[in-house]
């Protein structure tokens, strides 16, 4: 054997003058064809510990490995992965899992905590009046909005100024549960993409239909699917709105159901039950729900087209804005029926027949046209 193949040995074995081989039990075993060190059997942390990997690798003392042991890289390859695994603290792994569902209180509170403030200046409470239409609607109009209620109520309206961030975590998994409930899928999709038009947006890109109705729109949706007592209704409409023959894009319709629960806040018409209840946002949810409700018996019984949805819509508001308690007692009506496992209000309505296309090529035209509401 040659003396540069065991040079490395005087360096750490010998300085110190206790003449020591390496940990005993492992001995290093020689290839006698090309006095080569193989180290067969030898633990990784072994040679870490005794920095022969790194001397096998690299030029040090003046020797310098002709060929070096496969077996030997392979250990220190492993070696280094094990080195640079970092062990997982809890926090990193229960905070902001992907795929996790959200609720509508959890993303309600996520907007009483962030700063509102460019929004909020955006808003206008209560529609202005003047001449014979304030006189009528201070005699015969309804009730003022309890002082205590403005700020809830204000949220609301900011919660509609604000647009969809797909950079906003919250934002991402509102859209995602909205996503899964409706479809059943267990897996997150992309925030872009044509799956989207399949729920009923007119692009790859949700946050385009939101014009006029902002997150509030989609906080309204989550509102439909995670509440027990709603999500049946939901899945309902949503499977009639892919009939064959009577189907409309179901998110775009949200949207423009929200734009009349906006309004109807701002007119003041739902004034009366946010006092008796001494609340805003359930009863605009609830509002919202029951709107919707009556849109899908609608519909339905009457054989409504996507080439009615201008004309429904229209007659739709005047009813909510005119009779919300009329509506709001026909949703408590369906809800306690479903709760019994009675047959909904929407009838013997199980949409048979084969599924609607995607809507690409459906015009699609709502109440407020999706334009922005004036501030």
């Amino acid at each position: 054997m040659n003396e540069k193949s065991c040079s490395f040995h005087s360096k750490e074995e010998f300085r110190d003058g206790q003449g020591e081989r390496m940990s005993a039990g492992y001995s290093p075993s020689y290839d006698n064809d090309k006095s080569v060190l193989a180290f067969r059997g030898i633990p990784i942390s072994e040679l870490k510990n005794h920095g022969i990997l790194q001397a096998l690798t690299t030029e040090a003392n003046e020797w310098e490995p002709r060929v070096v042991s496969t077996e030997v890289v392979r250990a220190q390859e492993e070696w280094e992965a094990v080195d640079t695994i970092q062990p997982e603290t809890g926090s990193q792994a229960n905070s902001e899992q992907p795929g996790q569902l959200i609720s509508f209180s959890e993303a309600l509170q996520h907007f009483q905590t962030v700063d509102l403030s460019s929004f909020k200046k955006r808003i206008q409470p209560t529609i202005r009046r003047t001449g014979l239409a304030a006189l009528r609607h201070y005699l015969f109009g309804p009730p003022k909005l309890h002082q205590g209620l403005w700020e809830e109520r204000d949220l609301v309206l900011t919660i509609a100024q604000c647009g969809l961030d797909s950079q906003d975590p919250v934002h991402g998994r509102v859209l995602q549960t909205i996503y899964k409930k409706l479809t059943g899928s267990k897996f997150d999709c992309a925030l872009h993409g044509d799956h989207w038009e399949d729920l009923g947006f007119q692009g790859a890109n949700p946050a385009t239909d939101l014009r006029g109705a902002g997150f509030l729109a989609l906080l309204h949706l989550l509102y439909l699917v995670m509440d027990s007592k709603t999500l049946l209704m939901a899945q309902e409409i949503f499977r009639l709105s892919r009939h064959h023959i009577q189907q409309f894009p179901f998110c775009l319709m949200s949207v423009n159901i929200t734009h009349i629960a906006i309004q109807a806040l701002r007119e003041e018409c739902l004034s009366r039950e946010c006092n008796r209840q001494q609340k805003v946002i359930p009863v605009v949810n609830s509002f919202y729900a029951a709107t919707f409700l009556h849109l899908a018996h609608v519909w339905r019984t009457q054989r409504k087209t996507i080439s009615d949805s201008s004309f429904v819509l229209k007659d739709l508001e005047v009813l909510a804005k005119k009779s919300p308690r009329r509506l709001l007692k026909t949703l408590e009506l369906y809800l306690a029926r479903v709760s019994k496992g009675q047959a909904s209000l929407l009838g013997a309505q199980k949409c048979c027949g084969p599924e609607a296309p995607p809507f690409k090529d459906l015009t699609f035209t709502g109440r407020s046209d999706l334009q922005p509401h004036s501030s």
